[in-house]
């Protein structure tokens, strides 16, 4: 086991990182899982590089113990909108989606319906962003096959009720992006049929890091439009063609990054290792804090304040006019952060120091003290 303290002192970043949810830098242990398969691709040595090709067992069952979902219906993807895009593509019917999405979902779905014509976006109407069962249950059509949702918005920060849009879709597909909160949120992925994820963001795996996980009937309703030579049931189909594998590595191209694999694979068991519930938690007080410091200086906070639909995202929403002033203040105190549509976007982790806090608190005084 991992504590939280171990945990937190893998975070490699120099104070004042408040945008996860834009890229998280790597952890200690995944930069360590990187120079050490390095030197051993670099050098090469009698019968090393065979080390390699273990990698891909090892980064399926690590997805394994934190989606519930079983190794075999698990493939490694370079990042989530390859996945994405391998599941949109292979469906049929009409996907309710919502525009407001983080734009791997919505362009996905349109694309697919551009280039193969039996998909048709239906597109859901939401409250400022949020996709909730209701809005979901009022919209829902006969014709609708799948229902495609970001668990955690990028935007608003709003946790997805992933329980609550299964209650209410009943059997249809239901597709999570869940990049915006894998590994700190503590979400039920079994009630989804496809889950995608890259390793860039919460997880501190690095670029080229994802996988797709997908459950039995998506199997069996998902055709592999993108299958490659890797997704077969030959380990390497010479002078044939062979069918595509009824598995979920029929939703393979090629053979994988098998470094990419090792380090997500290290930053997965990382967090199983501590428990997604700690790593939540200690998100869930970092985000505290952030939202104290924006009333305490009298900035407004556009996204929740509801424990239960917020992971570690805070929105905040100065006054039009004052939001080059905040994000100015922002950047000459060092505090990286996230400007977009009229907010600044913080995101903190179970590592945010009280050095980072700080640096915020310097930044906001001095947004409030200038004129």
């Amino acid at each position: 086991m991992t504590t939280l303290e171990e945990f937190r002192a893998g975070f490699l970043e120099e104070p004042g990182y408040l945008d996860y949810a834009s890229v998280g830098p790597i952890s200690k242990t995944v930069q360590e899982e990187l120079y050490a398969h390095a030197d051993l691709f670099a050098r090469a040595r009698f019968g090393a590089l065979a080390q390699l090709g273990h990698e891909d067992e090892r980064v399926r069952a690590a997805a394994s113990a934190l989606t519930g979902f079983p190794a075999d219906q698990i493939v490694f993807q370079p990042s989530t909108t390859q996945g994405i895009m391998h599941a949109v593509f292979g469906i049929t019917g009409d996907v309710l989606v919502s525009p407001a999405e983080f734009p791997s979902l919505p362009v996905a779905v349109q694309r697919a319906a551009e280039a193969l014509h039996v998909v048709n976006p239906v597109w859901l109407e939401t409250e400022h962003g949020k996709v909730t069962p209701s809005e979901i249950r009022e919209q829902l059509t006969d014709s609708v096959t799948a229902v495609a949702v970001s668990l955690v918005d990028s935007r608003t920060g709003y946790v997805a009720d992933l329980d609550g849009i299964r209650q209410v879709i009943g059997d249809r597909l239901l597709i999570v992006d869940a990049i915006q909160g894998f590994g700190v949120v503590d979400a039920p992925y079994e009630v989804a049929d496809v889950v995608a994820t890259g390793g860039q963001k919460w997880l501190r795996a690095g670029w080229g890091t994802g996988f797709l996980a997908l459950s039995a009937r998506a199997i069996e309703h998902i055709t592999p439009v993108f299958s490659g030579w890797t997704g077969t049931d030959l380990v390497e189909p010479w002078d044939e063609v062979p069918p595509v594998s009824h598995s979920a590595k029929a939703f393979t191209v090629s053979n994988p990054d098998r470094v990419a694999q090792a380090c997500l694979a290290s930053a997965l068991e990382e967090i199983a290792s501590v428990g997604v519930d700690v790593i939540s938690a200690a998100v869930a007080a970092s985000a505290e804090r952030l939202i104290d410091l924006a009333d305490e200086y009298g900035i407004a906070v556009a996204s929740s304040r509801a424990g239960n639909e917020r992971a570690g995202i805070v929105v905040l929403e100065p006054e039009p006019e004052s939001l080059t002033k905040l994000t100015a203040s922002l950047h000459n105190h060092g505090v990286t952060a996230r400007t977009r549509g009229g907010g600044v976007r913080l995101s903190a982790h179970a590592g945010t120091t009280e050095e980072t806090l700080a640096m915020l608190r310097g930044a906001l005084t001095s947004y409030g003290s200038a004129y």
